[in-house]
């Protein structure tokens, strides 16, 4: 008998012989035309190999029958259950594992098991779900970075809430396609969190600093995000029902919108936070010092104190051509305005307000210099070699004034450039507290 001659040659062999001679066994299993007997005989020294003690037997076993179909099911699951090595050669491409039994070897393995599962060519949503609520983080970037993975929302949503402080988690998920904004805040929040946690961590900044510089850096993503999806269909309108059920949507986040030229931020806000039909808030919104834009801005429960700049932004920015749909910077003409405005009618009610607009002032100068530096520093050397350092010419410094004796205020860009949030600035930020 076949099955008597490999078990007592066994017996005598080198954990190596053994190993090698069980990956010709399940070799001939799988593709020899085996008689009837002999095939039975062989499922039968196989299936007892399944307990050999040396690992490189079941290993052997496992990279032969990992892609495999004629095979008893049972060989295929009680591979995946073994250690962590030898399970990932069959939980990454065996076709015979279905989705609930993926589902239960993704909550009892490892990482390096887990990771075998969520590289599989074709992760379904129902074992994409289960490794976002139980993998480790190497195993859910594993599953990020993989296309043939079918990640819903939700499922992106809990990954984030349970490892959102890694980076390398956040980078694959941005970089998955179609992403949607709501993700996309979330993403940024937890980015500027982890940057916050850090600094607190080593003592760099007391928490009410760093709360108050994380809170911002997320009103900085969020004006971005909604610039980026204000072309989308309904992008605007999802993108604040989102804000709304995550409590950021909030009267700085759209009076910071309104200062970077993006109305369209605020109108939908007002659409969702007041149920009127986005048309008639337009027409109200247009008509920014009737009476009629003041009872909407009241039904929308927005602080009474802030409507002055409201109405101011809304005035300055449909007077100026900086700004639009796409424009996520703080534009200092805007800011300018709103904050004179503010200024000529307080009486001491909106001192809180101005001292709030004096600081979005202030970075919205900072921005305008580093743009003004970095113009510089890549066009100046261009026009002529570095050779040491020089002074600038005086037609770079002292531009020729116009006819009216005024400088001309330095143009921003009115387009959103890339995503969300500027972590080597917030980093910076925190750093300098």
């Amino acid at each position: 008998m076949v099955a008597q001659k490999f078990l007592d040659w066994a017996k005598s062999a080198s954990p190596v012989e053994r190993a090698e001679g069980a990956g010709l066994l399940a070799h001939a299993f799988l593709y020899n035309d085996l008689a009837e007997a002999e095939r039975e005989e062989a499922r039968l020294v196989l299936t007892a190999l399944l307990d050999d003690s040396p690992p490189l037997v079941r290993r052997a076993m496992a990279e032969n029958f990992a892609s495999a179909v004629n095979l008893p099911h049972y060989m295929v699951l009680t591979l995946a259950g073994d250690q962590p090595d030898i399970a990932a050669i069959v939980l990454a491409r065996s076709p015979l594992l279905s989705d609930a039994e993926l589902v239960d070897c993704a909550a009892t393995a490892d990482a390096f098991a887990q990771s075998a599962i969520a590289l599989r060519p074709s992760v379904s949503a129902p074992v994409a779900a289960a490794l976002a609520e139980v993998g480790t983080c190497e195993a859910l970037i594993s599953l990020a970075v993989n296309p043939g993975a079918e990640l819903l929302e939700f499922s992106i949503r809990r990954m984030i809430e349970r490892h959102g402080h890694d980076a390398g988690l956040r980078a694959a998920l941005l970089a998955r396609p179609n992403l949607s904004a709501a993700l996309r805040s979330d993403l940024a929040g937890a980015a500027a969190k982890a940057l916050s946690a850090l600094m607190t961590g080593c003592g760099r900044i007391v928490n009410e600093k760093a709360m108050s510089l994380t809170r911002e850096a997320c009103e900085r993503a969020n004006v971005q995000i909604a610039a980026e999806s204000a072309c989308e269909a309904n992008g605007a309108l999802s993108f604040v029902a989102h804000l709304r059920s995550s409590g950021q949507l909030t009267a700085g986040l759209l009076l910071r919108g309104l200062l970077c030229g993006n109305r369209h931020l605020l109108e939908a806000a007002l659409c969702e936070l007041t149920g009127v039909p986005m048309a008639r808030v337009m027409g109200f919104v247009a008509e920014c010092k009737s009476a009629g834009f003041a009872a909407l801005y009241s039904k929308a429960q927005m602080p009474e104190r802030l409507l002055p700049a409201f109405v101011a932004g809304l005035e300055a920015v449909a007077k100026s051509r900086c700004g639009g749909p796409m424009n996520a910077r703080l534009q200092l003409p805007l800011v300018t305005s709103v904050l004179e405005a503010c200024e000529s009618v307080n009486r001491g009610e909106l001192d809180q307000l101005i001292t709030s607009l004096r600081r979005l002032e202030a970075e919205a100068a900072r921005d305008e210099a580093r743009d003004f530096c970095r113009a510089v520093a890549s066009e100046f050397p261009a026009q002529r070699g570095f050779d040491g350092p020089c002074l600038l010419p005086v037609a770079i410094i002292s531009p020729a004034l116009p006819k009216s004796g005024a400088p001309e205020k330095p143009k921003t860009p009115a387009i959103a450039e890339g995503f969300t949030i500027d972590l080597a600035a917030f980093a910076a930020e925190l750093a300098a507290a």
